[in-house]
């Protein structure tokens, strides 16, 4: 499966972005980001339904994920952003059906996108 991964730039604290990544197929798909210096970490994830997600603790309610899948997009709109959440933001597929927050459940991965926050 191709992911196609979008919607980073450069805003201010406070602002807000929408990711987008572009999936088809039944996948759970889960958002990682990696910040320089920092491991990757897991920030959100959507199973194929939309019924289930789950969140970092990090992004609760700033983050919300949502997906359209007769578009086959996963989004995740991203508001009060902060200078931590500054990172590449990776959108990955898994087949299985539970979201899991470790990458190594996820056997595809999208090109990463920019996200950074100025303070």
């Amino acid at each position: 499966v191709q992911l196609q991964a979008s919607g980073g730039g450069l805003v201010q604290t406070g602002g807000s972005l929408r990711l987008s990544c572009a999936a088809s197929g039944r996948y759970t798909v889960g958002w990682f980001r990696h910040a320089p210096g920092k491991e990757r970490e897991f920030v959100v994830g959507i199973t194929w339904s939309g019924g289930s997600t789950l969140y970092a603790d990090s992004v609760k309610g700033r983050f919300t994920i949502s997906r359209d899948n007769a578009k086959n997009t996963a989004y995740v709109q991203m508001n009060n952003l902060k200078p931590e959440d500054s990172a590449v933001y990776y959108c990955a597929a898994s087949t299985g059906m539970d979201i899991i927050a470790d990458p190594s459940h996820y056997g595809y991965w999208g090109q990463g996108t920019l996200v950074t926050v100025s303070s």
